[in-house]
């Protein structure tokens, strides 16, 4: 069966590696070998800005789409056939809009804003494996330059808001950094997970592991992939975690002042994070590019990209059906609820892998009881941990305001027995 397919050509479009080092090789042979190095580092800077930019088109109108369907609406349907055209349009739109800044803001670092937020959502899928020979940067601390480059949208944020010269914009982006490194503690500890069990901060050998040993991290981690899925929600404002946009509080967050491609640049900037995150899931927690064996008859990048749209579709889906959190709800849960149990599932999976390593126990047998026990403890520790903190116990029911200045107001209490 395996000897229908192409192997190893240029034209084997199943690994997109085999047209560029073929391209790479020719060029070897004339010209110096630094300028390998240069053009296969713009070859893939270009396919990985291509990809992003079309994958951002499409996805803004599959989720308006999407949302549209799941609230009874019809979402885009003008511009083009089924409205196809309308990211197009409002790409435009953004484009012919005058740029617009306010005569008291500090103008280099105002420009320099969206800039520093858009350069490292892109810069993010330089150590991301699409396939096997399709890692632009495959670096050994693959995990450490995820963590380093999501701390650098921090101080971004920051410099967006207090260089508009705005108060709601300052307020906005005070907002999103007390958020960011709350978030930003809960997906170290969730990225933790993978890297006891592999040993490995390589994502090349995150993906490897889990080929080797025919499971997904998901199986074994699945309160760090929770965790991370959240957490990655808040980083990428996405619903229900988006209040530091949220225009009934605060007019649009920290880049209330910007219009036309800067506001494009902070637009296309949060949709690249999210499909960063995506990326992160899928080469973590979902076996990257491999599928039991599939590999060897679909292209791999075809596998990643599906999975990676998956999980991606996961936001869109919460965004059209759950409500917005408030801000102390949201501060909350990170400190008072997702860091205990991160930490606590931190040195489980520690405990586990020294007791692994240290007995004679087969691989399969090993995983299997792991699996199992991250499972049943990560749902005890939960449900303990809310009923602990006071969730849970007897249904929440409206009662009438008490005090007449405080009219239209709902309080909420236990339910109790007449």
């Amino acid at each position: 069966m395996t000897s229908f397919f192409l192997k190893g050509e240029w034209y084997d479009f199943r690994d997109l590696g085999n047209p560029v080092g073929g391209l790479l090789h020719d060029i070897d042979k004339i010209a110096p070998h630094w300028v390998v190095y240069v053009v296969a580092s713009l070859i893939g800077t270009g396919g990985i800005v291509l990809w992003g930019v079309l994958s951002c088109l499409a996805f803004i109108w599959i989720e308006r789409r999407v949302v549209a369907l799941m609230q009874n609406r019809k979402g885009p349907n003008r511009v083009g056939p089924a409205g196809l055209l309308q990211p197009v349009a409002d790409a435009l739109k953004l484009l012919m809009k005058e740029a617009i800044t306010p005569r008291a803001a500090d103008k280099i670092v105002f420009w320099a804003g969206p800039v520093l937020i858009f350069v490292p959502a892109l810069a993010v899928f330089a150590v991301i494996p699409f396939g096997p020979k399709m890692t632009l940067a495959d670096l050994n601390v693959g995990v450490l330059f995820l963590i380093a480059i999501a701390g650098i949208n921090t101080p971004a944020v920051f410099l967006a808001g207090w260089s508009s010269n705005n108060k709601y914009a300052l307020l906005g982006a005070m907002r999103t950094i007390a958020m960011l490194i709350s978030y930003e503690i809960i997906q170290v500890l969730a990225l933790l997970g993978p890297v006891l069990l592999v040993g490995s901060m390589r994502l090349g050998d995150l993906v490897g592991w889990q080929d080797h040993y025919n499971t997904w991290i998901f199986f074994i981690q699945p309160v760090g992939l929770m965790a991370y899925i959240f957490a990655g929600a808040v980083e990428t404002n996405r619903s229900p975690t988006d209040i530091a946009e949220a225009e009934s509080e605060i007019v649009a967050g920290y880049h209330t002042e910007y219009g036309g491609i800067k506001f494009g640049f902070f637009y296309q900037a949060e949709y690249l994070a999210g499909f960063a995150i995506a990326a992160a899931i899928t080469t973590l927690y979902m076996g990257g590019y491999t599928l039991w064996g599939a590999e060897k008859y679909i292209p791999s990048w075809i596998i990643f990209l599906g999975k990676l749209y998956t999980v991606f579709f996961i936001y869109i889906w919460a965004r059209g059906t759950l409500p917005r959190l408030r801000i102390d709800q949201l501060m909350a849960f990170a400190w008072k609820f997702l860091l205990p149990i991160m930490l606590v599932n931190t040195l489980v999976v520690g405990g586990e892998v020294l007791i692994w390593r240290e007995n004679d126990i087969s691989d399969v047998t090993a995983l299997t009881l792991i699996g199992l026990v991250n499972f049943f403890f990560g749902a005890a520790l939960v449900i303990g941990w809310a009923r602990f903190l006071g969730h849970g116990r007897g249904r929440q029911v409206g009662r009438r305001a008490l005090l007449t200045q405080e009219v239209g107001a709902v309080y909420f209490g236990a339910e109790t027995s007449s």
